[in-house]
C-alpha cells in the first residue's frame, strides 16, 4: 500500500487541478430531498431524488461507474453512465473524486438485476474533497484509544458506534418527555460557581479576570436547583455537565452528564417511584424491552417492583452479623484482608463504605434500592427519625454501579449549617453562605435525585466502558504521529 503521504500528495494535486479548472472542491449549499433511510422507505421506481453523502466504495467499469454513498442514516448505491451525465461531471467523478469525498447527486431510483436499490445519477456535485484517505485497516484496529482519539473516523466507518450515539440521543429525549409529562420544568444553573458544593468531590478551578475571583467548574447543580425550590418552583430538573477533577476509569470520566431532579413536598420514596417509572419507560420506549443484555452476555431484568434493602442489611449479609459490633480497628483489619487499605486517619464509616463500593456494589446486577446510608456520607439529606445515625436516602444500583442517589432533602437551615461545618472541617472546604441564606428563607420539604446519564446509557446499551457512550472522552495527551 502506498504511504499515506503519497496518497495525500495525489489528492492535493487533484484539488489544485480542480481549482485551476474553476471548480470549487468544497462546494456550498446543496438542497437534499430526503435521507437515504427515507429513500429506502419509499423505493418507488423512477422517482426523482436529491441526496448527499460520503463515498465509501467505487467500481469503475469504463463507460459507467458504481459507488456506495453514505449519509447519517445509511448507505445507497449510485450509478453514473457516461451518456447520462454531462461530460465534465463524468470526468470529474472518474478522475478527481476519491473514496471519502462528499458529493451531492440528483437522479432517479431504479433497482439493479441484483436487486440493489440505486440512484441513476443525472447530476453530480463535489461538496468536499477529502485530502486524507479513510484508513482501510480501521476495522482491524484493536487499540481502543486510536478509535477514541479519531472518533469522527469511528463514526464514519463503524455503524454500531454511530447507532450507539443515536440511541443515547433518544434516551435523553425520552427522559425529557417523561419528566415534562409529569409537570417538571427544565432549568439551567451556573457551570462556574464561587463555591464547589453539592457533592464531596475535587473541583476544577479557574479564574475570572474581570471580577478578579477564582471560580470552580461545578461538581453538581444541587445547591442552585434547591434555590429554585426556595423561589417557588416545585418540580424542576436539569440535564447538563458536571466536572470532577478525579480519576479516569471504566466508570468515570472527569466531564460527565447528569440529570438532577427535585420535587417539593416529596421525599426519597417519591424519588423511588419516579426513577423506577423513568428507567422502565426509557427501556420500553427506546429499547422495546425490560430485559437488557450486558457486554458479557449476562442479563439485567428491569421489571418492577425493584428490590429495596437497607445498607446495614447488605453489609451484615455479606460481611457478617457482627460487623457493626466489632471494634473499628478490627474492621480496618478485615478490610485489609480483603485488599482494601485505609489511611490511618480514615473515619470508620469510610472504611465500611469502601468495602461496600468495592465488594458488594459490583454484585448488584438487577436494580436495587440501597437505603438508609450512614449520615456522615450524605450531609444534604434528612436524618431518619427512628435512627438518626442514618439518613433517608437511597442509592439505586444497577449493573454493579450506582445509577442514581436520592434523598429526602434537608431543609432545616440550622441543622444544615452544622452538618456542612462538620464536613468542611474534615475536608477544608468553604461553606456556600449564599445557599444557607436561601435556606433560611424557607425551602419546602422535597425529594431530590441525580441520575448519571452516561452510566444509564451504559447499562441500557450493554456498553462495557463509559468511554463507549461519551463521544469525546478525556484521554491522556499523545503526540500526533504520521505514517
Amino acid at each position: 500500500m502506498e504511504p499515506i503521504h503519497e496518497l495525500m500528495k495525489a489528492r492535493l494535486e487533484k484539488r489544485q487541478k480542480l481549482l485551476d479548472k474553476g471548480i470549487d472542491p468544497y462546494g456550498g449549499r446543496f438542497e437534499v430531498s430526503e435521507t437515504v433511510a427515507a429513500v429506502r422507505a419509499n423505493p418507488t421506481p423512477e422517482r426523482d431524488v436529491r441526496l448527499a453523502g460520503r463515498l465509501m466504495s467505487h467500481r469503475d467499469m469504463g463507460k459507467s461507474m458504481f459507488a456506495d454513498m453514505k449519509d447519517s442514516t445509511g448507505k445507497i448505491q449510485i450509478y453514473l453512465q457516461k451518456t447520462a451525465v454531462p461530460e465534465e461531471q463524468f470526468d470529474l467523478f472518474k478522475h478527481f473524486v476519491d473514496l471519502g469525498d462528499i458529493v451531492g447527486v440528483t437522479g432517479k431510483l431504479f433497482t439493479t438485476h441484483a436487486g440493489e436499490l440505486t440512484v441513476r445519477v443525472d447530476s453530480l456535485t463535489l461538496l468536499s474533497k477529502a485530502i486524507r484517505p479513510l484508513p482501510k485497516e480501521w476495522y482491524g484496529i484493536k487499540d481502543v484509544e486510536t478509535r477514541l482519539r479519531q472518533r469522527y473516523l469511528d463514526l464514519i466507518l463503524n455503524d454500531q458506534v454511530r447507532d450507539m450515539f443515536l440511541l443515547r440521543s433518544r434516551v435523553v429525549a425520552e427522559i425529557r418527555k417523561f419528566l415534562d409529562g409529569r409537570g417538571f420544568v427544565e432549568m439551567e444553573t451556573p457551570m462556574m460557581q464561587p463555591v464547589a458544593g453539592g457533592a464531596a468531590a475535587k473541583p476544577f478551578k479557574t479564574h475570572h479576570e474581570a471580577l478578579g475571583i477564582d471560580l470552580f467548574l461545578r461538581v453538581a447543580p444541587e445547591l442552585y436547583l434547591k434555590r429554585l425550590l426556595v423561589g417557588g418552583f416545585e418540580k424542576v430538573y436539569e440535564i447538563n455537565r458536571n466536572f470532577r477533577n478525579e480519576g479516569i476509569s471504566r466508570k468515570h470520566n472527569p466531564e460527565f452528564t447528569m440529570l438532577e431532579v427535585y420535587q417539593a413536598y416529596g421525599d426519597y420514596e417519591t424519588m423511588m417511584e419516579l426513577v423506577q417509572g423513568l428507567v422502565t419507560s426509557v427501556a420500553e420506549n427506546v429499547f422495546d424491552s425490560l430485559i437488557v443484555k450486558r457486554y458479557d452476555g449476562q442479563e439485567i431484568d428491569l421489571t418492577p417492583p425493584w428490590q429495596c434493602v437497607t445498607y446495614r442489611e447488605l453489609i451484615e449479609e455479606r460481611l457478617g452479623k457482627d460487623w457493626f459490633t466489632i471494634s473499628a480497628e478490627d474492621r480496618k483489619m478485615r478490610a485489609a484482608q480483603m485488599g482494601i487499605e485505609s489511611p490511618p486517619d480514615a473515619p470508620d464509616y469510610e472504611v465500611t463504605n469502601a468495602i461496600f463500593e468495592k465488594t458488594i456494589e459490583p454484585t448488584l446486577i438487577n436494580p436495587a434500592f440501597v437505603t438508609h446510608l450512614p449520615a456522615e456520607l450524605v450531609v444534604l439529606a434528612k436524618l431518619n427519625k427512628e435512627d438518626p445515625s442514618v439518613v433517608d436516602v437511597f442509592e439505586l444500583i444497577i449493573n454493579g454501579q450506582e445509577i442514581a442517589p436520592a434523598y429526602s432533602e434537608l431543609n432545616d437551615p440550622v441543622v444544615q449549617r452544622e452538618r456542612l461545618l462538620h464536613q468542611a472541617a474534615g475536608h477544608g472546604e468553604k461553606l456556600d453562605e449564599d445557599f444557607l441564606l436561601a435556606l433560611e428563607h424557607g425551602m419546602p420539604p422535597a425529594g431530590g435525585m441525580g441520575i448519571g446519564i452516561d452510566r444509564l446509557v451504559m447499562m441500557l446499551t450493554g456498553a462495557e466502558s463509559i468511554r463507549d457512550v461519551i463521544l469525546f472522552p478525556q484521554l491522556r495527551p499523545q503526540g500526533r504521529t504520521e505514517e
